[in-house]
């Protein structure tokens, strides 16, 4: 959200930014209070700002009245879950104390867990407005009391049509206009020298390059399985996963098991000034992730011109058109995954007889597909129209006066990110 914030300031908008927990450079004390921005952080809480919110919740226990119902007595969410609804209530309501005298006008929080819950209960003890952005596991995994937050919000900004037809699928109570597509987007490089097919070495060695936080839901031991089986095929290959985190141990020990410490190399965290080094050595891009929303790393790849290979999930087709623009594999068809890696490999090695092939069309057109829809700049600037519009229409259907015609009022409005 970071980059949003920058484009809404830029535009003359006062935004606070916010926090639930304090933000992990504060901790450490390697943010300049004075080079940066104040974030507001919930952290560490008061006892006077606990007391402090609930008299505040008890003078305008009316406006909550309807959330606290919700927790106790409707839905079907478990007796811990509801408990730890009604601690963000108490938050959210402590989150209200520190805004008090900030003149917001708006709040928007960028996911839906737990932080939603208390933008949510804080907007409504403001009586301001309040929206969100959706990503993908806070709607498709966890979704917790996401029906409320939905019908409570202004309007749900989300990255890709396909959460979009989910939201409205599976929350057909929600008002159709007021769920909004804002698609991410990437940096493209100034020289795209690094876009054209990869001069591979005599020995036809095929790269394959992985990027992604080494978590359960990446599902890195699904590549370093498929590793196996080509090693197995006769493939002459190595695999580079580009990333740290808690899998890495157990990573390590199935790479191991399967006799791979000649191919497939765990990289740990690569800064990002080496990432195109290894965006160049690589022929294929590959995406072995059980659930997303649409990885930039994707389209990071698809800029330097890297084939790539995704599980056909979520939001990712939007990107990766299969054929096209990209290949798509079934999600979890081990045999699938490998028999696309083998078809790719076979191209790559025909290629090289002929000026232009088929993959330099699709590396082309993968460019253009980028720079066309996900291109960070033009989204940031759609984003910063967009929601600037949507919060003046409903300043002047708050006042009675026409959606129309209208310039948003940049310099009176004050968002709250959380």
């Amino acid at each position: 959200m970071g980059e949003e914030i920058r484009e809404l300031r830029q535009r003359g908008v006062q935004v606070i930014s916010g926090s639930v927990r304090m933000p992990y450079e504060a901790q450490r004390g390697s943010v300049s209070t004075a080079s940066e921005p104040e974030i507001l952080s919930l952290q560490p809480l008061r006892v006077l700002t606990l007391l402090r919110a609930l008299a505040l919740a008890a003078r305008r226990w009316k406006r909550i009245t309807s959330l606290v119902t919700r927790v106790l007595l409707q839905g079907k969410e478990s007796p811990n879950r509801r408990l730890k609804a009604l601690l963000h209530t108490w938050l959210g309501a402590c989150y209200a104390v520190l805004l008090l005298e900030r003149g917001v006008d708006h709040i928007h929080v960028h996911h839906g867990y737990f932080g939603s819950w208390i933008g949510m209960v804080a907007a409504r003890l403001l009586g301001v407005s309040f929206s969100l952005t959706l990503h993908g596991s806070d709607l498709l995994v966890e979704a917790a009391y996401l029906d409320t937050k939905l019908k409570n919000c202004q309007f749900c900004v989300t990255i890709s049509e396909y959460n979009r037809r989910y939201i409205l699928e599976h929350f057909p109570a929600t008002n159709p206009r007021k769920v909004i597509v804002s698609r991410l987007g990437v940096e493209v490089p100034e020289h795209l020298e690094s876009t054209r097919r990869v001069t591979r070495a005599a020995r036809h060695t095929l790269t394959l390059l992985a990027v992604g936080r080494l978590h359960a839901v990446k599902d890195h031991a699904f590549l370093v399985r498929a590793c196996a089986r080509l090693r197995d095929r006769g493939l002459d290959f190595e695999c580079a996963i580009a990333g740290e985190g808690p899998e890495r141990q157990r990573l390590e020990l199935i790479i191991r098991e399967k006799r791979l410490l000649d191919r497939v190399m765990l990289l740990g965290h690569v800064a990002r000034q080496q990432m195109d080094a290894l965006y160049r050595r690589a022929d294929m891009f590959v995406l072995t992730s059980r659930s997303e929303g649409i990885p930039l790393v994707l389209m990071e790849a698809m800029v330097r011109g890297r084939i790539v290979l995704a599980p056909a999930i979520t939001g990712i087709p939007e990107v990766v058109i299969p054929g096209k623009t990209g290949f798509l594999y079934m999600p979890g068809e081990l045999e699938d995954f490998v028999a696309r890696i083998l078809f790719l490999q076979k191209q790559m090695s025909w290629e090289n007889r002929s000026a232009v092939s088929r993959l330099d069309w699709i590396r082309h057109a993968a460019l253009v597909q980028v720079l066309h829809n996900f291109s960070r700049r033009k989204n940031l600037t759609h984003f910063g129209n967009q929601f600037l519009q949507l919060i003046a229409a409903q300043d002047f259907a708050n006042k009675n006066f026409p959606t129309r015609d209208w310039s948003p009022p940049h310099e009176d409005l004050v968002l709250q990110q959380i």
